[in-house]
């Protein structure tokens, strides 16, 4: 549920647009809302037109489209400055409201037409600094599935398919938790999820992935036993102790568990992290093709996939040896 009752008019308006036309998921019309909450409570400051200085007492509903006409692009990048230096925000999360802002204000500007110059025009993004994904080595994914094979426990059947699909398709959290046993298709092995953006996606499943599966559908609760609730707990694949569909943080406390038992670092790797360790070995030692990966993580842009194409020292010590005049 967004929390819309405090904000002014047209900032609903835009997260309904969001949700409607634009199609966007809820997570992401719920970070629309908490970026530009936060975005026009410094605006109220910034402008001189509250005292106060604690956001969370900042009310914005009477802030007016008068006062969101007078934004000019100096004034958004003082509050992308403010984040920088005061909340001490990473480049990726300027990024992020900096794409929310340029969105809301063309929404404004182009489809409401509330404003007749809009501020965020040029608007650039922050430059992120390019990070290599962290992610576990062949070695420790081997021993991950082992310990989570190996533990006994009535739930072991149920984490084993969890762990197996992260490391096995690179699958999200939001997707996992989302699938229903009838997304997928036993007989041609492969599984329908909502990615980012509510799009579908095909993931084929290989022979682990089937088995893990297989495995803990005979031990999960029959459907007369299950919650009948508004998560569709009845269709979910994956449940908790509750037996009703399992949550993010049920997940997360079962990949840090899993992590743990394995002797690896848990603040080092994560679920996001397993993500990136199934991507990362599909393409270094599948030889994945780079758009292929692309398709299968769910990526919108090629560039975004790209991070998995980094080489370790290995494979340019083997560059290097193969070189034709390493020979002479």
């Amino acid at each position: 549920m967004i929390k819309q009752y405090n904000n002014p008019d047209y900032l609903n308006s835009f997260l309904n647009y969001s949700q409607s036309i634009l199609n966007k998921s809820t997570n992401s019309v719920k970070e629309y809302n908490y970026d530009l909450n936060l975005f026009l409570k410094f605006i109220k400051i910034h402008f001189g037109l509250t005292k106060e200085k604690d956001f969370s007492k900042i009310e914005i509903k009477d802030i007016s489209i008068d006062t969101i006409k007078k934004i000019k692009l100096d004034d958004i990048h003082a509050f992308l400055s403010y984040m920088a230096s005061e909340q001490q925000s990473k480049a990726a999360t300027r990024a992020r409201k900096a794409s929310t802002i340029r969105i809301f204000f063309a929404y404004l500007n182009e489809k409401a037409e509330l404003i007749d110059l809009n501020p965020a025009l040029h608007l650039e993004t922050p430059k992120q600094d390019k990070r290599l994904p962290k992610y576990l080595s062949l070695d420790d994914s081997k021993k991950l599935l082992e310990t989570v094979q190996n533990e006994d426990n009535r739930n072991s059947l149920r984490d084993t398919a969890i762990i197996t699909l992260f490391l096995n398709c690179g699958i999200r959290l939001s997707e996992l938790v989302g699938i229903d046993v009838k997304d997928i298709d036993f007989n041609e092995c492969k599984l329908n999820v909502i990615g980012k953006g509510n799009k579908e996606r095909t993931i084929y499943l290989n022979k682990p992935c089937m088995k893990a599966i297989n495995d803990y559908l005979v031990v999960r609760p029959k459907k007369e036993l299950i919650k009948n609730d508004k998560k569709h707990s009845q269709d979910a694949l994956f449940l908790s102790e509750r037996r009703e569909r399992i949550g993010n943080r049920t997940v997360q406390h079962i990949v840090t568990k899993e992590l743990s038992l394995a002797g690896l670092d848990t603040k080092k790797y994560s679920v996001h992290k397993l993500r990136h360790t199934a991507a990362t070995l599909m393409y270094q030692y599948g030889q994945v093709d780079i758009r292929a990966l692309q398709e299968l993580l769910g990526h919108k842009s090629i560039s975004t996939t790209e991070i998995y194409t980094h080489v370790n020292s290995d494979q340019v010590r083997d560059a290097v040896e193969r070189n034709p005049l390493a020979n002479l």
